[in-house]
C-alpha cells in the first residue's frame, strides 16, 4: 500500500487529472495498447525523499498475468481456445495507481476500468470456444453454494458450462474441441474457497485430455501467512480436497505446481501447465483487490477476516450474510446483549438469498476495524461458544468438520481448549506443509 502524505495530496491529484485528461481519448482495446502494458508514472517530482521506498511501489507496480499479454498471445494464436473465469478474469489499465488514490479517499473512477479478459481476447482474434465458470458462476452472482446452470453469455454468444452445477469437472466431450485452456480466477487462499478446487478438477481433465493448461497467476491477499488445521483425507470435499493447512499462503500458480509434484490428481496423471508469472510480487506483498471475488467478499477487510469467520459457517452464528458487511461482523439472537452490543438484522440480499436469522435481531461483533490479521482468530470462535445459549445446537457437525477439514477442533472448542493450546496442535502439520510448499513457490 502506498501512503502520500496530505501535503502531496493536491499535486498528485493534479498530476494525475492531467494524466486522465490527456489520455481520455484512449480506448481499452488491444489496437490502443497491444501489448497489455500498463502506463508507469515517475513520481520523484512529487514525492519526498522520505517516501522513496513508498515511490518504489508505484514505480514497480504489481503486474497480474493477465497484463502480460505479450507472452501468451502467441500461445493462443491459431487454437481453440476454453476460458475458466469469472467476473476477476480482467486486464486492468491502470493497476498501480489503485492503492494510491484509495490511501487518498478519492473514488477514482478511471483507474477502475478494466477489460475482462474474454472481450480482450475476442478483440485480439483468439479462437475463444467456450467458458467455463466456477462457483457463484461467470458473472460472479450465484450464493455461496448454489447450483449454476450452463447458459450462453449475453454479450459475446459463447456458451458459458458451469463448474458448480451438475458437473465440477470439464467433461471429455466438452473439452473435445478445445487445444488449450487458460485459468484466470482470483482467488483469496483460504481451503474452503472452492477456486482451487475447480483448479483441481480441471487440471485432472485437461490431463486426461492431453490438453495445456495456462494458467495467468493473481496474488494471494492471504498470502502472507500459513496457518490453521490441516485436512485429514477421511474429511475431503469440494470445500478442501487435499492435506492442506486452512491457510496455504499460495497463489493458484504455486498451487498447481504442487498439486502435480505430490501427484494429488491421482492415477499417475499430471497436467501439462504453462504458468505466466506476477511480475513485482512477494508474499508479504498488501494487495489490494478491485473485484469482488465471490459476492459476500466485499472488501480487503472482508477477504483477510474470511479464514477466521469463515469457521462460522458450520455454526449457528451469522457471519454477515444477509448484510453489505459479510465477513466483517458476526452474531446471533443467542448471545447476550451485554456482551454482544451491535445488532444487525440479516436481510435477504445479492449474494445471499436465505441468510441465517432472516429477519432476526442478531447481537455481536462488528470488526470492520480490524487490524490487517496475520493468523488466523479463534478467540471469536471460541467466545461465541462460550457464551451461546444453546450450546447443543452450536454446531452443524457435518459442516463444521468440512470447513475446519478435521473433527479435532468442534472437539478442542467444546473441551474448553484455549486458542495457544489448539494451535500448537497444528503446529507439526504446519510445519511439514511448509517444506512441501517450499518446493513449489515462484515467489519469495
Amino acid at each position: 500500500m502506498v501512503f502520500i502524505r496530505n501535503a502531496f495530496k493536491n499535486t498528485f491529484l493534479f498530476f494525475f487529472t492531467l494524466l486522465i485528461s490527456c489520455g481520455s481519448g484512449t480506448k481499452t482495446s488491444s489496437q490502443t495498447n497491444p501489448e497489455g502494458k500498463m502506463p508507469i508514472i515517475n513520481q520523484k517530482n512529487i514525492i519526498s525523499e522520505s517516501q522513496k521506498q513508498d515511490s518504489l511501489d508505484i514505480l514497480e507496480p504489481i503486474v497480474v498475468g493477465a497484463n502480460q499479454t505479450e507472452l501468451y498471445l502467441p500461445l493462443l494464436k491459431d487454437k481453440k481456445v476454453a476460458i475458466v473465469g469469472n467476473q476477476t478474469s480482467v486486464i486492468f489499465k491502470f493497476p498501480n495507481l489503485g492503492p494510491l488514490l484509495q490511501t487518498e479517499g478519492v473514488t477514482p473512477t478511471a483507474l477502475e476500468q478494466y477489460t475482462h479478459l474474454v472481450d480482450s481476447l475476442l478483440s485480439r482474434n483468439v479462437n475463444i470456444q467456450k467458458v467455463f465458470a466456477p462457483e457463484h458462476g461467470f458473472r460472479g452472482k450465484a450464493d455461496a453454494g448454489e447450483l449454476v446452470a450452463d447458459e450462453k453469455d449475453i454479450k459475446t454468444g459463447l456458451p458459458i458450462i458451469s463448474l458448480h452445477g451438475k458437473n465440477k469437472k470439464p467433461s471429455t466431450e466438452a473439452l473435445s474441441d478445445i487445444e488449450i485452456v487458460v485459468f484466470d480466477i482470483q482467488d483469496v487462499g483460504a481451503r474452503f474457497y472452492t477456486y482451487i478446487s475447480t483448479l483441481h478438477y480441471v487440471m485432472q481433465a485437461c490431463a486426461e485430455n492431453n490438453i495445456p493448461l495456462l494458467i495467468l497467476d493473481r496474488p494471494n491477499p492471504n498470502g502472507h501467512y500459513i496457518d490453521g488445521p490441516t485436512l485429514e483425507p477421511e474429511h475431503a470435499s469440494f470445500l478442501g480436497m487435499h492435506p492442506i493447512p486452512l491457510v496455504h499462503g499460495m497463489t493458484i500458480g504455486e498451487y498447481a505446481k504442487m498439486v502435480n509434484g505430490e501427484g494429488w490428481l491421482g492415477d499417475g496423471l499430471k497436467c501439462e501447465v504453462k504458468i505466466i508469472p506476477i511480475q513485482n510480487y512477494t508474499h508479504q506483498t498488501h494487495y489490494s483487490l478491485s473485484i469482488r471475488p465471490s459476492p459476500n467478499l466485499p472488501n480487503d477487510t472482508s477477504i483477510n477476516l474470511y479464514p477466521s469467520l469463515g469457521f462460522f459457517e458450520g455454526t449457528t452464528i451469522n457471519a454477515g450474510r444477509g448484510t453489505e458487511m459479510q465477513f466483517q461482523i458476526f452474531g446471533s439472537p443467542d448471545f447476550p446483549i451485554d456482551q454482544y452490543d451491535f445488532a444487525y438484522t440479516p436481510q435477504p440480499n445479492f449474494g445471499s438469498k436465505y441468510p441465517k436469522h432472516k429477519g432476526e435481531v442478531c447481537y455481536g461483533k462488528d470488526l470492520r476495524k480490524t487490524e490487517r490479521l496475520h493468523g488466523i482468530n479463534l478467540q471469536w470462535m471460541l467466545d461465541a461458544y462460550r457464551n451461546s445459549k444453546n450450546k447443543e445446537g452450536f454446531f452443524n457437525t457435518k459442516s463444521f468438520t468440512i470447513h475446519a477439514g478435521t473433527q479435532k477442533l468442534q472437539q478442542q472448542i467444546e473441551q474448553g481448549y484455549t486458542a495457544r493450546e489448539i494451535k500448537k496442535t497444528w503446529i507439526k502439520d504446519l510445519e511439514n506443509f511448509k517444506k512441501i510448499r517450499a518446493q513449489y513457490l515462484l515467489y519469495n
